[in-house]
């Protein structure tokens, strides 16, 4: 499960890292939540980064409102799902960030249960979760929504006592560019949906001032 994330990275570091061009202003967000519209890189367009609605709706749905909007997609199962099958093999992206929060749901070490944590990589860089995006008109009004989900995998060995799983976070700028490829089998862009390595990773507690996504402030990171 991924349901919240971070991307506090300033413009130019992520324009230098990805190698992209930033298609629309956005501010820093500190508590990234579905439905919101947040920075991605599709492989249609991997020289740009572009807003897109958190909550995928695929394009054959005729109500966006009357179906599931999945967040997330599980790795191992993406070659059977309908909603996910051709976006696996036509419609990849980068969904950009520097952190992600995971709930502990078990006591654990004296924490209570349902405590937050932030992880992040070791230096607090930049990276990209594996997404799946989709493009869905609206005959009435012909609104064309974008939208991406995150895929996830099984947990390494940081996050298996914090939940049972967790986003796959792209090994670095060769990975991401795999990742995009439309020239790579669909067996190389299934191996790229592994757990990151674990001792390139760290975690700490945080407040309970991330259950709303209403704070998106500092705040939100600082230790508990």
């Amino acid at each position: 499960m991924c349901g919240r994330y971070s991307l506090i990275s300033p413009a130019g570091l992520l324009k230098e890292r990805f190698g992209a061009e930033l298609a629309e202003d956005f501010a820093p967000t500190y508590n990234a939540a579905p439905s919101q519209h947040l920075p991605v890189i599709t492989n249609a367009a991997p020289s740009q980064v572009r807003l897109m609605q958190w909550g995928l709706v695929p394009a054959w749905v005729k109500d966006r409102t009357s179906g599931p909007q999945p967040i997330n997609a599980r790795a191992e199962t993406l070659a059977e799902k309908p909603s996910f099958r051709q976006l696996l093999q036509r419609r990849r992206c980068l969904v950009l960030a520097d952190s992600f929060y995971e709930w502990q749901q078990k006591e654990a070490h004296g924490l209570p249960p349902k405590t937050p944590h932030r992880i992040l990589l070791t230096l607090g860089q930049p990276y990209a979760f594996a997404g799946l995006w989709d493009e869905w008109l609206d005959r009435a009004t012909a609104e064309i929504l974008p939208t991406f989900t995150i895929v996830t995998t099984e947990p390494n060995a940081l996050m298996a006592p914090l939940h049972h799983r967790m986003p796959v976070i792209l090994e670095g700028p060769e990975a991401e560019h795999n990742w995009l490829s439309d020239t790579i089998s669909a067996a190389d862009h299934q191996a790229l949906l592994r757990p990151y390595p674990t001792e390139l990773m760290r975690e700490y507690v945080i407040s309970k001032l991330v259950n709303s996504p209403a704070h998106n402030e500092p705040a939100v990171l600082e230790p508990a």
